[in-house]
């Protein structure tokens, strides 16, 4: 592939995480917003969706080298990466622009996930239901192990994907997406598994901001879990793989 710019990097990874939020957030809509198709569909259908909308994310910013994941970028960094992709060296100016541009992609896919959805957010319902389709949160609130969950459960994450650049074979993106929809079946359950500090910032941002008829609270008391948890499972999965492995 020829080398791309900053500016393509930016462009891509926009894109490829907006829509990694559209469908993500989407497939949450469908599933716990009154009166849609999908109403009650489980936990399962959520997993395959999150999937599903990585799948197409990381084919969305395959300029890029599709990161779409604030824990990716730093994990590669961590992992001693000298390139993020063709042309674009490892630094503080690159890692900022990948970071920037994964938090805008999330909260404008956050936004058309509203727009999509803009009737159902109208009927009443629960604002943490509201703010569910949004942001993550834990079924059982406590920091430290809500921290442990995301942590662990982005260290696999970072951890597989650099493996499956060290082992090549002809998955590529659905092997990514497959790899989501097992973390959300094992360990998701007790908080929703962000495993991307962007995914929970940028649309917590979006319900904070949006006309969401009884919306609540935007939970910004947990909003350090799903961002610092992340950050720290992928550079730990990055030193691990570089160092241990």
């Amino acid at each position: 592939m020829d080398s791309v710019s900053l500016g393509d990097v930016f462009l891509s990874e926009v894109i490829g995480t907006g829509l990694l939020l559209l469908l993500g957030a989407g497939v949450v809509a469908n599933v716990i917003l009154p009166r849609t198709k999908g109403f009650g569909g489980g936990w399962l259908l959520i997993n395959f969706g999150w999937g599903l909308a990585v799948f197409a994310g990381v084919f969305a910013a395959w300029r890029s080298g599709a990161h779409i994941n604030p824990a990716v970028t730093l994990g590669l960094l961590a992992n001693g990466a000298e390139e993020y992709a063709p042309g674009v060296e490892v630094s503080v100016t690159s890692t900022l622009v990948y970071i920037a541009a994964q938090l805008i992609g999330a909260f404008l896919g956050a936004v058309l996930a509203f727009v999509a959805y803009k009737n159902h957010f109208d009927e009443p319902a629960d604002p943490a239901v509201k703010l569910g389709v949004f942001s993550t949160g834990p079924e059982i609130r406590s920091y430290v192990w809500n921290f442990m969950t995301e942590l662990l459960g982005t260290f696999v994450l970072v951890y597989i994907v650099i493996q499956f650049g060290n082992t090549p074979n002809q998955l590529g993106p659905l092997a990514v997406a497959l790899l989501v929809v097992g973390i959300g079946a094992s360990l998701g359950g007790p908080t929703g598994y962000a495993i991307n500090p962007a995914r929970d910032l940028g649309p917590r941002i979006a319900h904070a901001v949006l006309p969401i008829k009884g919306k609540g609270s935007s939970d910004w008391a947990y909003a350090w879990v799903p961002i610092a948890g992340p950050i720290a499972g992928g550079m730990l999965a990055g030193l691990f793989a570089r160092f241990v492995a």
